[in-house]
């Protein structure tokens, strides 16, 4: 420390080097907080008219297909619960470095609100036999095609734009996850297939409690097209599956098609990363 001609403790000067690369991180920190700021009030915006859509959907769906009176209520419970999930996965600034929401998160958004409108359709009499052959049961394969069409639409917007993300590609994946299960769900209730079918809806989700007892299967994999060919056939098999005109032991032999590709598909995967694992183990 140094001292001045009043004897007053006068901290050290700061190398002008130190000070520069202090200043740039303050800066940097200053900018990050803004852009999480505007990115928050961004995405509120936008989850707050996709609940409105949520909502009204939900109103028109029960009053043209006979629903329950919950219907609306389970709707909107449904994306609440993926909206918090979704707000959530915000928190993390360098998973989306963007000031915007983005417009291909809009779609997948769009995505989530329909898979909230599918899942309460589970244990609502309408869509169950004989009643599923009815506008409902229509209803509920337009929404799935509606949903699995603009799948491919998210993530080419997002690289088109320049806002890709970590937070956007595991929030596009989350959402297939859920509305591959919700799916299965539904085929199942509509008689379509056993409840085997659900494996294929459950199927990522042991794959990642599996990751608990074994760390090597949360290791990254390559990207593949393999992988995001077999994800579009399973959604598209399971919307098939649910169009009333399908009967019901083709239904089940193209659900179970799908879900003999989708085992080989994660077979692949837990190898690639067995083999992965094994050169570090001999290390």
């Amino acid at each position: 420390m140094q001292r001045s001609r009043n004897d007053v403790t006068v901290p050290p000067m700061t190398p002008p080097g130190r000070r520069q690369s202090t200043l740039s991180a303050t800066r940097q920190h200053l900018a990050g907080a803004g852009a999480g700021s505007a990115l928050r009030r961004d995405a509120a915006r936008d989850l707050s008219a996709a609940a409105g859509l949520a909502g009204s959907t939900a109103v028109a769906f029960a009053a043209a297909g006979g629903l329950g009176a919950d219907y609306v209520l389970k709707a909107l419970l449904l994306y609440a619960a993926g909206a918090w999930l979704v707000w959530r996965g915000l928190d993390d600034i360098a998973a989306h470095p963007h000031a915007r929401f983005g417009a291909a998160n809009r779609v997948t958004l769009a995505r989530l609100v329909l898979a909230a409108l599918l899942a309460a359709g589970v244990g609502e009499p309408a869509l169950q036999p004989p009643a599923s052959a009815a506008a409902a049961g229509w209803f509920v394969v337009a929404a799935a095609a509606l949903a699995a069409l603009l799948d491919a639409v998210d993530g080419p917007l997002a690289r088109r734009s320049g806002l890709a993300s970590v937070f956007g590609a595991r929030f596009d994946m989350e959402t297939d996850a859920a509305l591959t299960l919700v799916l299965c769900a539904l085929v199942l209730q509509a008689g379509q297939a056993g409840p085997w079918v659900l494996a294929s809806g459950l199927m990522r989700y042991a794959f990642v409690a599996a990751a608990r007892p074994w760390p090597w299967l949360a290791a990254a994999l390559p990207p593949s097209r393999r992988r995001r060919a077999v994800c579009v056939v399973q959604i598209s098999t399971l919307v098939v599956c649910l169009a009333p005109i399908v009967p019901p032991p083709l239904a089940t032999a193209l659900a179970a098609a799908s879900l003999a590709l989708l085992a080989t598909s994660f077979a692949i995967d837990v190898r690639t990363l067995a083999r992965a694992r094994r050169p570090t183990l001999e290390t």
